[in-house]
């Protein structure tokens, strides 16, 4: 039961910080990340 509830807080955590961990893994700014991402929510 615990990994379970740790699993969703890991998910929950990437979730709110899905920008700054998106541009640090592709090596790109925030700004970019944060653009691209909106991009795909409109379309």
């Amino acid at each position: 039961m615990k990994w379970i509830l740790l699993i969703i807080a890991l998910v929950a955590v990437a979730y709110v910080f899905r920008v700054t961990l998106l541009a640090k893994v592709l090596g790109q700014s925030e700004a970019r990340t944060r653009r691209a991402l909106q991009r795909r929510k409109r379309s």
